[in-house]
């Protein structure tokens, strides 16, 4: 049985681990965002089959660490994406050799345009920290219940986290990116089956997710669970 601890254990292996893989996902999901997928009647990006996986990482280290280790999680993923996107944008505007061909090609895989850049990352810092804050919010309500199978237990915490999450994602994200270009209605609709798509992604995966969960309490030997006394700000990134 795993121990409840109400501060921050120290960066472990485990820890490390996930961080490489959320910021690995989230790269990914960036760099092919921009192919489109027949999804039977729907219309999707290739970037949801990566994408989702961030939110799932993010539930299993608000679960495990606490909201603190999510927070500076989050940011690394952000800061690691905006280097990419960066040095791909730097790579095109560097002359190339008479021989090199590939220079149309390459912009028009990884030229980021600033409108489609500034709705990526305003969404994800905004759904993924309320994703995280969700979800250690529910852990508190949790912990506060004499009821141990509480309804809030960590099945529907990840539902209901990620529901909340990839909502405000799609709410910010595609009014900012196609705003004016697309359809109200049609910038709606996408609203809508983006959000509970990603959804059913956690829900599919979820087993998976609780499998990975009761490991690494396992091998961390405790939890952390958020108090009254833990700062949501979402800028603080001095208090691990």
């Amino acid at each position: 049985m795993t121990k409840k601890r109400t501060e921050t254990p120290l960066f472990t292996l485990p820890f490390l681990i996930l961080t490489t893989l959320f910021v690995v996902c989230l790269i990914l999901a960036n760099l092919v965002e921009i192919k489109t997928v027949p999804l039977g009647p729907l219309t999707v990006t290739a970037g949801l089959a990566v994408f989702p996986l961030s939110y799932i990482i993010n539930d299993c280290i608000v679960e495990v660490y606490g909201f603190r280790k999510a927070r500076l999680v989050i940011w690394l993923g952000f800061a690691m994406s905006l280097l990419t996107a960066l040095i791909l944008n730097i790579a095109i505007i560097l002359p190339g050799t008479p021989d090199w061909d590939g220079q149309e090609a390459m912009e028009a895989v990884y030229g980021s345009v600033p409108r489609i850049l500034l709705a990526s990352f305003t969404a994800f810092i905004c759904g993924s920290m309320v994703n995280a804050y969700v979800m250690s919010r529910m852990k508190r309500t949790a912990a506060a219940s004499s009821h141990r199978q509480s309804s809030w237990r960590f099945p529907l915490r990840a539902i209901v986290s990620t529901l909340w999450g990839e909502s405000i994602d799609s709410l910010i994200f595609f009014p900012i990116a196609f705003g004016g270009i697309f359809p109200w209605p049609a910038i709606g609709s996408l609203i809508i089956s983006q959000a509970l798509l990603k959804t059913l992604y956690e829900i599919i995966i979820l087993p998976v997710t609780i499998a990975a969960v009761r490991r690494l309490k396992r091998i961390e030997g405790d939890e952390v669970t958020d108090t009254e006394a833990t700062d949501y700000s979402w800028w603080k990134l001095n208090d691990i």
